[in-house]
């Protein structure tokens, strides 16, 4: 049984998370700047089994897409020429970016670190990756 990546999708930057092969855990992988992020996924398809793609879907409180769609579509898009085999899953974000937040001072990371938004966006991806196994279970 292959991966589940997860993808936070952002203009700059981009956090990533993945699931253990068992797809018990999820687990954040990285932050990369967005401009990198296709070749870094052509890279990490060659040498792992992933078999689902779960991107991060901007929604407003009231349910309906976000501004944010307007960037995220066109990715889709490519992504899907680039890698016409992989399913992907678009699974509700809000308040990804608080909950990873209240999880770096609940674990008590420090300061300056709860300020490096490159940490706050692969945390966040790691919580849109658990939320979505949760949804499966």
């Amino acid at each position: 049984m292959g991966r589940i990546l997860a993808i936070d999708y952002g203009r700059k930057r981009t956090g990533l998370a993945v699931t253990d092969t068992l797809r018990i855990t999820a687990n954040p992988l990285l932050t990369i700047e967005t401009k990198e992020l296709m070749n870094w996924l052509k890279d990490y398809f060659a040498s792992e089994q992933v078999d689902e793609v779960v991107i991060g879907k901007p929604t407003q409180m009231n349910g309906s897409e976000s501004e944010s769609m307007n960037y995220i579509r066109p990715f889709i898009g490519n992504f899907k020429k680039q890698f016409p085999d992989k399913p992907i899953t678009m699974y509700d974000e809000r308040f990804t970016s608080v909950l990873a937040h209240q999880a770096m001072l609940a674990g008590g990371m420090k300061k300056k670190n709860r300020q490096n938004k490159a940490v706050v966006d692969k945390l966040a991806a790691c919580i849109i990756l658990e939320g979505y196994l949760d949804s499966l279970r």
